[in-house]
């Protein structure tokens, strides 16, 4: 476990980089190299990636994605959901598929990327993470178990200078008790597009949420539910890594963890018993009333200006 630092196979030289102009034209030479070797037009398994205003992060999720090894025939496809930014430059000098959903949502981007892969399996990635280097393989292999509809891992925080690493370890061992209290009755509260998997054809029939709207990844798995059995793959080998970009949002580490712990408290009833079937396309995000509560505390204290000393 990396109690202490973040895993040594993350290129941390990228984490220097602010814009797109700041990446050396070797770096993408380096990376289209290894993709001509992994990426072949007869996939197995499609990865499928939202990319909005990502320009800088897009280069490291495909970087690890690229230095993956695996046996299995394996297309890349970012979807540029009406970026802003540069994002589309770096898809095209970048040797994989690149589609544009001008409809705002990771909902119908990856839509749009399913409908156009080719895989039979269908792994699903976010365009600011690192991915371990087994994570292609030990996450297709547990998709292919018989019964299993769709999978989905775990993920951790890397350090920062403000926040080393070891306070994400304890914040990520107390999440991770919550996590398996829910994958009894709840596993799709689980699911995150950050890490997850499903058949094509499954999620080709259900379809995402075509809509902006949280949590498009954990209604798929909740359709897909009824189709075969939603498994957490544990190995630590496709733990995800990302920055604390969420959690700087919420101010301190403390901040969002008691945010999350009101969110728990307030539901933990739910983890009892399995949700019953409903339209997933009609259904609010839970956010009860503590939580708005505390969220707005945190909102007044970020937009109060700091008081000098007189």
């Amino acid at each position: 476990m990396n109690f202490f630092t973040n895993p040594s196979w993350i290129n941390t030289q990228l984490l220097s980089y602010n814009k797109l102009e700041d990446i050396p034209d070797s770096l993408f030479n380096e990376v289209n190299e290894r993709l001509s070797k992994l990426v072949t037009d007869d996939p197995f398994v499609s990865i499928v990636i939202p990319a909005k205003n990502e320009e800088v992060n897009l280069i490291r999720t495909i970087d690890s994605l690229s230095k993956n090894k695996t046996s299995y025939k394996v297309e890349i496809i970012v979807v540029n959901n009406n970026s802003t930014d540069r994002t589309q430059e770096v898809l095209d000098r970048l040797k994989i598929k690149s589609l544009f959903q001008p409809k705002a949502g990771c909902g119908p981007a990856r839509q749009l990327g399913q409908e156009h892969a080719k895989g039979k399996y269908i792994l699903m990635a976010d365009a600011d993470c690192f991915y371990p280097p087994k994570w292609i393989e030990n996450m297709t292999r547990a998709l292919l178990e018989s019964g299993v509809a769709c999978i989905y891992g775990r993920y951790s925080f890397l350090g920062t200078p403000e926040q080393p690493r070891w306070k994400f370890s304890l914040y990520e061992s107390a999440r991770n008790v919550i996590v398996e209290a829910r994958h009894l009755n709840r596993p799709c509260i689980n699911a995150l597009g950050m890490s997850m998997g499903y058949v094509k054809d499954m999620g080709l029939k259900v379809g995402f949420v075509p809509k902006h709207i949280r949590g498009e990844d954990g209604r798929l798995c909740f359709q897909l539910r009824e189709m075969g059995k939603i498994k957490q793959v544990r190995d630590r080998s496709v733990i995800v890594w990302t920055l604390p970009r969420t959690l700087q949002k919420e101010g301190s580490l403390l901040s969002a963890f008691t945010r999350r712990a009101l969110l728990e408290l307030s539901r933990i009833q739910h983890y009892f018993y399995p949700q019953a079937p409903h339209d997933v396309t009609k259904t609010k995000n839970y956010d009860p009333a503590i939580v708005k509560y505390f969220r707005r505390r945190i909102q007044k204290q970020q937009s109060e200006p700091e008081q000098g000393l007189n």
